[in-house]
């Protein structure tokens, strides 16, 4: 049986894109939501890929103002409580970092979900076609009805 080739990717090995990117629940947990956005916060500046202090100096360069990596750290930290991110810095945050999972996090909480603008036209698609299915439905129980009170 011959070999596939190493550069050649195995068919059943494909996954899809997760439309949705959320922080793994065991590695976020806390008994508030302070604590677990806190536990986010951290699980981000990990799974970026950059040292804190990259993300300090790009949290910066996008506010005009200085962030420290002490900033960084308190805002990770369940025992500062006092230190929380303000809007601001949360949207330097996510700028410097990509990482969209504390975003959908806040959203998951008011029932909404985060994705990429270019999954909107497909999200839209989907809902016209339920409406669709929903009148077609509609229309056939009219149809119904009328045949069966000898209108047609």
């Amino acid at each position: 049986m011959p070999r596939t080739p190493a550069l050649q990717p195995d068919l059943l090995d494909w996954q899809p894109p997760a439309v949705v990117a959320r922080f793994e629940p065991a590695r976020v947990k806390g008994a508030t939501w302070e604590m677990r956005f806190a536990r986010a916060v951290s699980e981000t500046l990990h799974d970026c890929g950059l040292g804190r202090e990259e993300v300090a100096a790009r949290m910066s360069a996008f506010l005009g103002e200085r962030v420290s990596v002490n900033m960084l750290n308190a805002y990770a930290s369940t025992a500062r409580p006092e230190h929380r991110l303000t809007l601001g810095r949360l949207l330097a945050l996510l700028h410097a970092t990509g990482d969209r999972r504390l975003l959908e996090m806040i959203g998951a909480e008011c029932g909404w979900a985060v994705v990429e603008r270019k999954f909107l036209p497909l999200i839209e698609l989907a809902a016209v076609q339920e409406a669709e299915a929903r009148l077609k439905r509609r229309a056939n129980q009219l149809r119904a009805k009328a045949a069966a009170e000898g209108a047609l």
